[in-house]
């Protein structure tokens, strides 16, 4: 079986055979919890595929916003990736350095703001060097561009569309949360109560991946574990995660698979957590 929309990703095969076509821009799009202790922009500055940029989703966001990394207004989107060098007219290339992880988020923003000749490397940095493809410590010099960016609303919701919908009636939300985590049962990385939100699914973004190479699993495969976690492609979905980055991953798989209407809610549990006037669930889904 194979994807319904191959264009959200791109092989690192096909990467290299582009990556001096000008009309390619790379980007790095790489997060680490602060509990991590890693520092994402000097990792890509010691080791990065070259010509690539560094897409900091902690610098293209809304600012003055307590939550994580929330999506910032189109004018402020369209003047930060213009500083990176992208315009209306290339084709964006995420990657991460973990594999298949954070490089989603980007994928996403560029969607959600007019953008979609965008696609993530499948199996990002380690498949790239694992398969001895070159790696740069030179800086990219970004020759600014003009970006212009529209919103699509539809891909994205809020704590209040959520709470409007409290009996998932019309929406089904999917959390790509570890299953300790869902559950309640490990630590969560975001200060809040333990738990997930009421009547959610659980499907941990890296049950899509192929667990050698952090690449995308075939499509049957990608929609038996969506059926398994008990949701119905044929209804609306929305996803969900700790702080809105690796909800993108499943809304990547989902696509892939051809369903691309599955929007985020972007505060996620680092907001639904900390908000003692909603409720929370623990245990299985």
């Amino acid at each position: 079986m194979t994807y319904a929309k191959p264009d959200g990703i791109v092989t690192t095969e096909w990467l290299a055979q582009h990556l001096d076509d000008p009309k390619v821009k790379v980007i790095d799009v790489t997060y680490f919890h602060h509990s991590m202790k890693r520092d994402a922009k000097a990792e890509h500055a010691a080791k990065h595929i070259p010509g690539s940029v560094h897409f900091d989703i902690d610098d293209i966001k809304m600012p003055g916003d307590a939550r994580p990394h929330m999506l910032p207004t189109p004018e402020i989107f369209a003047e930060k990736v213009g500083r990176l060098g992208i315009s209306n007219g290339d084709k964006v290339v995420c990657y991460d350095m973990v594999g298949l992880q954070t490089a989603a988020r980007g994928w996403w923003m560029f969607r959600i703001f007019g953008h979609d000749n965008v696609a993530v490397l499948d199996g990002g940095l380690p498949k790239w060097i694992a398969e001895g493809r070159p790696v740069s410590d030179k800086p990219t010099q970004a020759k600014p561009a003009t970006f212009k960016a529209s919103f699509r609303p539809n891909l994205v919701r809020s704590l209040d569309d959520l709470r409007a919908d409290m009996n998932r009636t019309r929406e089904q939300v999917v959390d790509a949360r570890a299953a300790g985590r869902f559950r309640g049962e490990e630590k969560e990385l975001w200060p809040g109560r333990p738990g997930h939100i009421p009547g959610s699914r659980n499907l941990p973004f890296p049950d899509l991946l192929d667990p050698k190479d952090k690449t995308f699993l075939p499509a049957d495969q990608i929609k038996a574990k969506f059926d398994a976690s008990g949701l119905d492609l044929k209804r609306p979905v929305v996803a969900s995660c700790g702080s809105g980055v690796t909800a993108c991953v499943v809304a990547l798989g989902a696509y892939l698979i051809g369903k691309d209407d599955v929007p985020v809610y972007d505060g996620s549990w680092s907001e639904w957590g900390l908000r003692e006037d909603m409720p929370a669930a623990t245990g299985p889904a």
